[in-house]
């Protein structure tokens, strides 16, 4: 950790008692959060065949979207990564995909904007890598954080948007974790597991406390398909990947093949200024860290799961996380990078290479 990280440690901590409050909020909060997470996993162990029943062991338990079906092919196109593969692509500590299945075009978040642009960096990037606003089907937001949804100002309005400036959604469905609102978009707030279109679903959201920054409810976008398995495209794993991976297994009653995009574990420093990820956004007390031994647990829990595809955005992990992953994953992990697509399930067609990341660690992939 850096002399600068040391000092927004040593800040935040001594925020955190002169914030008696806030810290007794969040306390209460994580207690019923984990509350609410042990009841689900207390129904699953006791699950009887009930369709509603949200199950991790998936042993004779049918899951919560029966006829769910499956998708031929997938497409995960990064549009918004901490990292640009080439340099006339921006890259920024936000996320954004153009997900596409058997056709249908979905914008799964819309980064950060950092700098109120517009046209913002989505903007350009979509242009430069051919895509148009107007070619998506539907938008996909993970959760209602700045670097998912457009900007702190967004965040605070609880709405999302591409660009600083307009950008019509009229006609297009956003799939909302929580209550928010868009100008033009026709917004359907998600509760709980639900079929988007043949072969793809949300998880539902799970919420999980945040200390400053207040509860957060993520889902993560499920594709299934054909001849692979479910593939999970995820936002920043804020409810932690173990509890989402146990949702979609439940959601879909089949295997994972992937986990693609964030997974936060910005371990010896945060993407962003004054500790905005590794302190505020781990889940934990603000004088408590994510630990390195987290972060390798975490690969191995993934390793266990045997996938046959890993993507890690770089948005909120440090780089030193990056290769710990890679090495415990193997060929199976790469790092997103803008402009680099993941192909799962097309005939003919093998996954993106593999990217190498700075401080000489590589993270190559398989054909998917």
């Amino acid at each position: 950790m850096s002399l600068k990280e040391k000092a927004y440690a040593v800040y935040w901590a001594a925020a955190g008692v002169a914030k008696p409050r806030t810290t007794a909020a969040f306390l209460r909060d994580r207690r019923r959060f984990e509350a609410d997470w042990a009841a689900e996993r207390a129904a699953a162990e006791h699950h009887t065949g009930d369709e509603t029943s949200h199950s991790p062991d998936l042993s004779g338990a049918a899951p919560v979207l029966a006829g769910l079906g499956t998708a031929k092919s997938l497409s995960i196109l990064p549009l918004i990564e901490f990292y640009p593969s080439r340099p006339e692509l921006a890259g920024e500590p936000g996320v954004s995909y153009l997900v596409t299945v058997d056709g249908l075009r979905i914008l799964f978040d819309v980064g950060r904007n950092e700098r109120e642009d517009h046209p913002s960096p989505l903007l350009r990037n979509m242009g430069a890598l051919g895509v148009s606003p107007a070619d998506v089907d539907a938008v996909f937001v993970s959760h209602c954080h700045l670097d998912h949804v457009g900007g702190i100002a967004e965040m605070r309005r609880r709405t999302f948007s591409l660009s600083r400036g307009p950008v019509d959604l009229t006609g297009k469905t956003a799939y909302l974790p929580t209550r928010m609102t868009h100008e033009s978009a026709t917004v359907d707030v998600v509760t709980g597991p639900l079929k988007l279109a043949e072969g793809v679903a949300s998880t539902g959201p799970i919420t999980r406390a945040l200390w400053l920054m207040g509860p957060v409810a993520e889902q993560a976008l499920l594709v299934d398909v054909e001849g692979k398995g479910v593939v999970m495209i995820v936002g920043c794993g804020h409810p932690l990947v173990e509890r989402l991976a146990a949702r979609a297994q439940a959601v879909t009653g089949r295997p994972l093949y992937g986990v693609v995009g964030g997974l936060h574990f910005p371990v010896t420093g945060s993407r962003v200024g004054k500790g905005g990820q590794n302190i505020l956004g781990n889940g934990k007390l603000p004088w408590q860290r994510i630990r390195r031994r987290e972060a390798r647990a975490t690969a191995r829990f993934l390793a266990g799961l045997d996938l046959g595809l890993v993507g890690l955005s770089g948005h909120d992990i440090c780089d030193w996380s990056l290769r710990e992953f890679a090495a415990i994953l193997g060929d199976r992990c790469r790092t997103l990078r803008v402009g680099e697509e993941i192909r799962v399930g097309a005939p003919g067609q093998a996954a993106a290479a593999g990217v190498a990341l700075p401080a000489d660690a590589t993270a190559s992939g398989p054909a998917a």
